[in-house]
Formats: C-alpha cells, structure tokens, sequence
C-alpha cells in the first residue's frame, strides 16, 4: 500500500508503532477485565489512563513527523504559495492516506468515546479511591468495608451529583496525586470536615429526616478484665425519634434537627471537640436560649472570632464510614461473636494490656501480640498452654485481626485518631455539650440526663439480668461497683484514661 512519501520518517513511525502497541494492550486488558472477568485497579489504571495517554501520543508524533520531513524537503528550494495541501482521491498514494486517516479517525474517535466513558467510571469506582494509593488509603478502605455504608460508593458522599462538586473533587485530587508522589501527606491525614458537602446534599438523599425509626431495641455484651472474662449485657430502648412516629421530631435524638428549631455552635479546635457555646432558637415562636461552657472562658464578645456552625447530620454521624473500634469495644464483639474464646482465662485482660500501647509498623506489632499472649499463658497457665495451645492460637489470631482492621501504625491511625461522636464512652460524643456545664443566664443547663436519649430496660450478668418494665428505665449499674463515682463525671474521663 502506497503512501505519501511524507509519512516515511522515524518520528512518524515511532509514533505509529506507540500508538498501535497502546491500543492492542488497551485492548488485551479490556479483554481480562470484561472477558475473564480477572485483573485488579492497577489493569484499570493502564487501560482506561496510562496506555490512552500514550495512544493519544503516538498519533500526535505521526502528523509532527510528516510536517517536518514535508519541511526538510522544502529547504533550499523557492518558499512555498502558502496554499492549502490538495487532496487528490484520484492520487492512489492521497486515496490509501485519505482512507486510512479516515478509518483511524473513526475508530479512535469511537474507542475514545468508551475508553473515556469507561474511565470516568473507573476513576469513581471504590476499587480506584481504595486501593490505587495502598498504604495511604488503607485505613479508610479497610473501615469502609466493614461499615453499614460498605455498599454505598466513595463518591456517593464525596463527592454527590452536580458537576460543580465533581470538578472540586477532580482539582482536590490532582494537588492529592502531587501529595502522594512526593510524601507530602500528613499522619494521619487531617479529616476534611471543613469542606465536606452538606449533608442535606448527601445524606438526606438516602435518609428521609422526618421519617426516622420511633424507638430502637439494642442488646449489648460486654466482657470483664477478669479471670472468667464475666459477660455482662445490657439492654437499651434507643430514643431515635418520638415514642409515637406521628409526633415526628418533637423529642428525642433526632430533635436536633427538628424544622421548628436551629442549633448553632461554636467549637474551639478542628475536630470540633471542645464546644463552649451553644445557641437554640425556637424558629416557631422566635425564642433565643444561649449556653456558655462555666469551665471555658468564653463570652458573647468571643463569637466574632470564631466560626458559627449550625448543626446538622455530620455533627454526630462524623464516622458513617470509617469508623476505627477501641481494643475494649472490638475485643467484646470477638468474644461475642466465638472468634476469641471466651473459656481462656483472663483473655480480656490479656488482649487489652497487650494492644494498649503504640507500635513502629504492623509485622512488628502481630509479633509482640503473639509473644506475649503466648509468654503469659506458658507463665501462668502452662498446664493449659501445653493441652490447648489451639485455644490459645485462635486467640492470638483474633487479637491480631483486630489490631489489623483499626490500628495503622504507618499512617499513625488508631481509633482515638479520629474519634466517634455518636455515644459517650470512648469519646466525649454527646458529651461535648450533654454535660450539665453548658448553662444559660436562666440557670438552665444542657443536661447530661442519659434517658434523653436511651433507658436500659435489662442489665446484668446472663441468667441473672435486672429486668425492668419497657416503658421505664433501670438506674445504670455500672458492672465494676465503683459506688456512685460514674454519676460525677463523664464516661469518657474513666474509659479514655484506660488507654
């Protein structure tokens, strides 16, 4: 087939063995993805981004190499008209030139349409925002798929529908590849609660806020640090909304977001973990009720410098999805679940002082769990360390696929990385401003009152519960008797020492 004598130089060659390699590996990683069903986010990556990009560049160096050899031969002769080049179909060489580009173009022009279709997908797919930056994504991908949000994809509440958003999210992920490439990124990385979208935007557009579940049944196991790892369980009537679902938002947890009245906030750090100042305005009758912290000193005049939040979902849901469980509160649901057993002694006791502490990097920490839980049983229970070493191996497999799901040494991630503001025991949560110190001129306080939000209907050990009546709640029994010291202060003041 003859073709123009133009087309006959190394650049343009080169680009056309380039651009024809890239397309027939284009095509064979299409082929494992969709054919055999095989591959992972890197095929992805070379076959919807990379291998394109190189495409797109040896059709460029084709028409760059003809236009100079065209501009070589002109040297040394009389300068050209300036006219336009004739394309003459009656020219066998301009006919195959004209028919190939023609073919080529269309071809291109079709498997750009679908490889930019493909890979507008595959950049917003979960496999690209999990696993493309491993170690730096590692945690959030690994919380991410034990959450109830694990069907839901990234950009579902990263980034939201509206081009606006996504070009925001395209922009912020350029500077984050520049951050990757270069160790730039912080550990851990800081959570964006500043410029996350709105959670009406969001949220609400799976979640219908005035038609939350009444009331909630919760059934909680507990272990103790003690010899027999002693079950203690409680249950709970979570308030989510009013008793009657008629009322709507008119009482409990979800009242905070109630039509008929606006809460607003000032917090003094970034995770907006210490509130000093609170404002509740009755939007029905126009009634404004402010709340300064008695242990901050902080006044009216302190608002113009700082940030007026008005509360919304995000405020306690600030973990819907990666959220990172404290040893206590994994190792109870291990023991709950058989995958640590509960009949070795002390196992609790064992596992909390063995993942107490901070580690260098993960192999070095799956080692001292297995060193020292194997030590202590070989020390203290060597008959049983010798009769039911598998025992022993189970619990040691369990200790350590806890550690692996919520702590991440080389991105400095654990569970009090980024605390959880739903609940009170591990994090102040409620707490930040539910704590009986937020009091207004009246002399009213924000009340720290746990029927507020739940009333313990069953408490107590297995087979010898307190049982109350559904519709009044027991008096917390706290399973440790430490007298009335857990009516003084706060949860989280005892729980978070513990660590």
């Amino acid at each position: 087939m003859k073709l123009p004598r133009s087309v006959y130089n190394w650049t343009s060659l080169i680009g056309a063995v380039l651009a024809a390699i890239s397309f027939f590996l284009i095509l064979f990683f299409l082929a494992i993805s969709l054919v055999f069903d095989e591959g992972s986010s890197y095929a992805g990556l070379f076959a919807y981004i990379i291998l394109p990009a190189f495409l797109v560049l040896g059709l460029i160096l084709i028409p760059i190499g003809m236009r100079a050899r065209v501009r070589r031969e002109r040297r040394g002769k009389e300068k050209a008209d300036g006219q336009w080049p004739v394309v003459d179909l009656n020219n066998r060489r301009h006919r195959n030139a004209f028919s190939i580009f023609v073919i080529t173009t269309v071809v291109f022009l079709l498997a750009s349409a679908v490889g930019s279709y493909e890979a507008f997908h595959y950049t917003e797919s979960v496999e690209f925002c999990g696993t493309m930056c491993h170690t730096v994504m590692e945690p959030e991908y690994t919380a991410y798929q034990d959450s109830p949000h694990a069907r839901v994809t990234c950009v579902e509440c990263h980034v939201g529908s509206g081009a606006d958003w996504y070009v925001k999210s395209k922009l912020s992920g350029l500077y984050q590849v520049y951050s990757v490439t270069f160790n730039k990124y912080p550990r851990p990385i800081p959570t964006p609660v500043h410029s996350l979208r709105p959670a009406r935007e969001t949220c609400e557009q799976c979640h219908w806020p005035e038609k939350f579940t009444p009331h909630l049944s919760r059934f909680e196991k507990y272990f103790l640090a003690d010899s027999a790892n002693t079950e203690w369980d409680i249950n709970l009537r979570i308030k989510i909304g009013s008793q009657y679902s008629a009322l709507g938002l008119q009482e409990g947890i979800h009242w905070h977001i109630n039509r008929d009245v606006k809460i607003e906030y000032v917090a003094l750090d970034e995770a907006r973990e210490y509130i000093p100042w609170v404002r509740l305005t009755n939007l029905e009758t126009g009634e404004v009720t402010e709340y300064f912290d008695e242990e901050e000193i902080f006044t009216a005049d302190s608002l113009v410098n700082h940030e007026i939040r008005t509360m919304d979902c995000m405020d306690c849901h600030n973990r819907p999805s990666h959220d990172y469980r404290s040893p206590s509160n994994y190792v109870d649901r291990m023991l709950a679940a058989g995958d640590i057993p509960g009949e070795l002694p002390e196992i609790k006791k064992v596992g909390m002082e063995v993942l107490h502490g901070y580690f260098q990097d993960k192999d070095s920490a799956l080692q001292v769990i297995e060193d020292e839980v194997t030590t202590y049983y070989q020390e203290n229970y060597p008959e049983l360390a010798s009769l039911r070493a598998d025992m022993i191996d189970r619990a040691i497999s369990g200790l350590q696929h806890g550690f692996s799901q919520n702590h991440f040494p080389y991105m400095g991630v654990r569970w009090d990385v980024y605390p959880n503001h739903i609940g009170h025991l591990e994090s102040a949560g409620c707490a930040r401003c539910h704590d009986d110190m937020h009091l207004s001129e009246g002399g009213t306080s924000i009340s720290r009152d746990c029927n507020l939000c739940h009333t313990i209907t069953a408490q107590g050990p297995p087979g010898n519960m307190e049982i109350g009546n559904i519709n009044d709640s027991l008096e917390f029994r706290h399973p440790v008797n430490i007298d009335q010291v857990w009516k003084d202060f706060l949860c989280v003041e005892c729980h978070l020492a513990l660590y």
